[in-house]
């Protein structure tokens, strides 16, 4: 069992919940993310819950690389040994590519997939240290083939995190040191709050418990909740273009 456990983004969205749903399995956690007023209200939630838990937090930006292995260390050392590090931080800004926005599109890029790159390197020094641990990838069904509009840079980031997720596991076959890529679909968090809505949304909740089984199952690839996700993606690998362009 993976007990200590540390989940980057964990202010809110997805990563709070996650939080939340770990912390009910008697997991110790160190979360981080930028709003320290967040991470500190949710581990008064937490530790009010499960008081037998340990929960640190950490305030932490994950674009600035030295502060991420900074923190990692000092986390890993604090709890005496991460099990699992999820790479959950990032954001969802984006606009048509030649549209005047660099700006948008570089901030996207360089926080999750740059950031996410510096992550899995600060986690994969504490795992190759001991020769174990489990590397989890929060990445999306964006990444399974290229968007239009302003999901392109987007798209592009998550189909560059599931490569990396993909690397590593090859390289790692058969050793102690696990990685998974968890794709979820379309789930309410804060980050799609702009969304127009979709009769494929699930609630926060409902979402994350099937992330949360499908890390603890520790699965290469996950598409999540797998109906109707796990279709669809293979859907979306084989589809035209023109037919992929008239469903999104």
């Amino acid at each position: 069992m993976r007990r200590t456990i540390l989940i980057t983004g964990a202010s809110s969205g997805l990563g709070a919940e996650m939080a939340r749903q770990f912390a009910a399995k008697g997991r110790d956690l160190a979360l981080t993310a930028r709003r320290e007023d967040r991470l500190t209200a949710l581990r008064e939630e937490l530790l009010a819950a499960h008081p037998g838990i340990t929960v640190l937090t950490r305030k932490l930006d994950v674009t600035d690389h030295a502060q991420v292995f900074e923190g990692f260390r000092a986390l890993d050392d604090e709890l005496g040994g991460l099990d699992r590090i999820i790479v959950n931080a990032g954001i969802g800004k984006g606009t048509p590519v030649g549209t005047g926005r660099f700006d948008a599109n570089l901030e996207t890029t360089m926080t999750n997939y740059v950031a996410a790159l510096a992550q899995a390197e600060a986690a994969m020094e504490l795992f190759r240290a001991r020769n174990a641990g489990h590397l989890v990838f929060i990445t999306s069904v964006a990444g399974v083939r290229g968007l239009p509009r302003s999901l392109t840079a987007y798209g592009a980031t998550k189909a560059a995190i599931s490569s990396l997720a993909e690397g590593l596991r090859m390289e790692l076959l058969g050793k102690p040191i696990k990685v998974s890529a968890i794709c979820p679909g379309y789930i309410k968090s804060e980050l799609n709050d702009h969304v127009a809505k979709t009769p494929l949304i699930v609630e926060t909740e409902v979402g994350v418990r099937a992330m949360v089984a499908a890390i603890e199952a520790e699965k290469g690839r996950a598409y999540v909740p797998s109906w109707p996700w796990e279709p669809l993606a293979r859907f979306m690998k084989i589809a035209p273009l023109p037919v992929l362009r008239r469903l999104i």
